[in-house]
C-alpha cells in the first residue's frame, strides 16, 4: 500500500479504497482515472500545441476517490459519493487548473520511473500550497494518479463558501453608491521592510528626497478591481481601464500619492483628504479620497478607495460664499450710512487740525523774522493730522469696498479701538459714559479685520441706540483671555435689556425690535464669529440691561 503513495511514505496508511489517501488530515487527496486523457497525451501534434488541451484533458480525467478534507475543501452539499465518476474540472479550482494538468501529463508521459511531480500552486485555503501528483508501482501504462494538496491551512471553510463569500463582497462592491477601487499594495511591504531596516523613520522626508520612489509605487501598486460608480466618475468604457497601476489616479495630484505612501508607512488604518482627478476625457474634478488600509489578520492584498465627486459641492460652497460676502458687504454700506454723522465729524477733526495749523504757519511766516522753527513743528503737525484724516477715509473705504476676507494674525484690542472711530461721535454726542477695559497680553486670534471690526460696531451701534434718551447712560467694553487660550469680546449697556421671550430668536434672520430695523446685523455678526470659529451668546445683565459677548480661539503659536 505505501508504494502507491511515496509523498507520505513516512505516515500509517488507512484501508479503504483510496488505498492511504487519508494519510494526513490536513492534505487534499485524490485517485484519479486518466486512461480517457491518453489520447490527449499521445496526439501527434503534442498536447500543448492546442490552445484547449488543459480543458481538453482535465475533462477527460474521472475522479475515483478523494478523502473527507478534499470533500470538505471543495466537495459539494451532498458529499463525497457527488463526485465519484465526475472529472476532475467539475470541483478542481480554475485558478491552478493549468498546474494539475502539466503534472498529470508529466507523471504519465514519464511512466515507468514513478517519480513525484510536485509544484507550488495557488489556493484560498493554504498558504504556500503544493501539489504533489504520482503514479502507483507497476509495469503497465497508468490508468491512475493519485495527487495531493498540502500546505498551512489559512481559511478552514470550503472553497465553495469562500468563493460565495467574496462573490457576496464583490456584488457589495461593485452596487454600493460610491465610486469604489480595490488595490493590491502588497509589493509596498518589502519596500517598507527595508526603509525601516536602513532607519528611516521620517517617510514624508525621504520621499521629499527621494521622489523616484513615489513614481516607481504608483507603477508597482495594481488596480485589482473597479466598481461601476468609479468607472462612471472616470468616464471610462469598463471597468478593465482601470485596471492596472494606480498612476492614473494620481496624475493630476502628485502629492497626494506622497501622502497616501505616508499614512501607509505610518501604519494608520485610513488616510483621506481632498485632490484633483483627472478623467479620461479630459475633465478635471474635485473629488474626495479615502484609503482604507489593510491590517492583519485582513487580506493584505485589499486596499479600498473610496472617491467622492465633490466638485458641484465646492463649487456651489464658493457661491455660498460669495453671496454671504455680498450681503455683508451690503449690511456694512447700510451701517456706515446710519453712521454718517459721526464718520464725517471723525473725518473733520483732523481737517480741522490742519487748518489750524495752515493758517498758524502763515502767520509765523509772515513776520519780519519768520520763526522757522516754530513754522516746522506746525508743519509736521499737519503730516500728522493728514495722516490720520488718510487713515480714517481707509478705514471707511476698506468697509464699503468689496473684496474677499483675508486670513490675518490680529490683535482684538486694535480690532476694537480701530471699531470706536466709527461710533465715537455718536458715544460722545449722546453723553454715553464709554468704559473701556481692554485685556493685557491677549492672545492674537487668526481672521478678516474689517468682518471682525464690523461685528464690533455692528453691537456697539446696537448698544447706543438701546440707550436712546436715557440721561446718564453706560456703556462698558472689555477684552479677556479665557479658557483654551480664547479670546473674549464683552459689551454691557445700560438699556432696558432683551425680553425673555426673543432671547432664543436674537440672533434669527429679519428679527428686529426697532421700528426701522431690517433685522440683518445680528444674524450677520453670528455668521462672521462662527465663520471664524467663535460663539456669541447674547444674555440680560444681572444689573440690567443686555450683554453680548463673543469668545474666538487663540491663533496657533507657529
Amino acid at each position: 500500500m505505501a508504494a502507491a503513495f511515496p509523498f507520505f511514505a513516512d505516515h500509517e496508511q488507512e484501508a479503504g479504497p483510496l488505498r492511504g489517501v487519508n494519510l494526513l488530515e490536513s492534505a487534499a487527496c485524490w485517485e484519479l482515472d486518466v486512461s480517457g486523457t491518453l489520447p490527449v497525451i499521445t496526439s501527434n501534434t503534442g498536447p500543448t500545441d492546442r490552445p484547449d488541451w488543459i480543458e481538453a484533458l482535465l475533462s477527460r480525467t474521472r475522479i475515483i476517490d478523494v478523502n473527507q478534507r478534499a470533500v470538505h475543501l471543495v466537495g459539494p452539499y451532498s458529499g463525497r459519493k457527488r463526485m465519484i465518476g465526475q472529472p476532475i474540472t467539475a470541483f478542481w479550482p480554475a485558478e491552478s487548473q493549468p498546474a494539475l494538468a502539466q503534472l498529470i501529463m508529466q507523471v504519465v508521459t514519464d511512466f515507468p520511473h514513478h517519480t513525484v511531480k510536485t509544484r507550488k500552486v495557488t489556493s484560498l485555503q493554504f498558504g504556500g500550497p503544493i501539489l504533489a501528483v504520482w503514479t502507483a508501482d507497476g509495469g503497465e501504462q497508468p490508468d491512475t494518479v493519485f495527487l495531493a494538496v498540502q500546505g498551512t491551512q489559512l481559511d478552514d471553510r470550503s472553497l465553495w463558501l469562500v468563493r460565495a463569500s467574496e462573490e457576496r463582497y464583490r456584488n457589495l462592491i461593485h452596487h454600493l453608491p460610491s465610486a469604489l477601487l480595490q488595490i493590491d499594495s502588497r509589493p509596498m511591504t518589502a519596500i517598507f521592510e527595508q526603509l525601516r531596516r536602513d532607519g528611516i523613520t521620517d517617510i514624508a522626508a525621504y520621499l521629499d528626497e527621494t521622489p523616484a520612489l513615489i513614481s516607481h509605487s504608483r507603477q508597482i501598486v495594481q488596480v485589482t478591481d473597479a466598481n461601476r460608480d468609479v468607472v462612471q466618475l472616470f468616464a471610462a468604457d469598463c471597468a478593465d481601464q482601470l485596471i492596472g497601476s494606480v498612476d492614473f489616479l494620481f496624475a493630476a495630484s502628485p502629492d497626494t500619492a506622497k501622502r497616501v505612501i505616508a499614512a501607509h508607512f505610518d501604519g494608520r488604518r485610513s488616510h483621506a483628504e481632498i485632490m484633483k482627478l483627472r478623467t479620461f476625457d479630459g475633465r478635471l474634478r474635485d473629488v474626495q479620497l479615502s484609503v482604507t488600509y489593510p491590517t492583519p489578520p485582513e487580506r493584505l492584498d485589499v486596499t479600498l478607495i473610496s472617491l467622492e465627486d465633490i466638485t458641484d459641492r465646492l463649487r456651489t460652497e464658493a457661491q455660498l460664499r460669495q453671496l454671504q460676502a455680498d450681503y455683508a458687504r451690503a449690511a456694512r454700506i447700510s451701517m456706515l450710512g446710519e453712521l454718517a454723522t459721526s464718520i464725517a465729524h471723525e473725518v473733520n477733526q483732523p481737517l480741522s487740525a490742519i487748518v489750524t495749523n495752515a493758517e498758524t504757519s502763515l502767520r509765523w511766516l509772515s513776520r519780519d523774522e519768520p520763526n522757522l522753527a516754530k513754522v516746522g513743528q506746525l508743519t509736521a503737525r499737519i503730516a500728522d493730522s493728514a495722516r490720520h484724516a488718510s487713515n480714517i477715509v481707509q478705514r471707511i473705504r476698506g468697509m464699503a469696498a468689496r473684496r474677499a476676507p483675508e486670513q490675518a494674525l490680529l490683535d482684538l484690542n486694535q480690532i476694537v479701538d480701530e471699531a470706536l472711530l466709527f461710533v465715537r461721535h455718536e458715544v460722545e454726542s449722546r453723553s454715553i459714559d464709554l468704559s473701556i477695559g481692554f485685556g493685557q497680553d491677549l492672545p492674537r486670534i487668526l481672521g478678516d479685520r474689517v468682518l471682525l471690526q464690523q461685528v464690533v460696531v455692528n453691537l456697539l451701534v446696537n448698544a447706543v441706540q438701546a440707550q436712546s434718551g436715557k440721561p446718564q447712560a453706560q456703556i462698558e467694553l472689555s477684552t479677556e483671555t479665557g479658557a483654551d487660550s480664547r479670546v473674549i469680546f464683552s459689551i454691557h449697556d445700560d438699556g432696558p435689556g432683551i425680553a425673555e421671550q426673543d432671547l432664543d430668536r436674537i440672533f434669527g434672520s429679519f428679527f428686529t425690535t426697532k421700528d426701522e430695523g431690517i433685522g440683518i446685523g445680528l444674524a450677520l455678526c453670528q455668521s462672521i464669529i462662527a465663520a471664524h470659529g467663535g460663539t456669541i451668546t447674547a444674555a440680560n445683565h444681572p444689573e440690567g440691561g443686555a450683554l453680548f459677548r463673543f469668545s474666538l480661539p487663540g491663533a496657533p503659536e507657529e
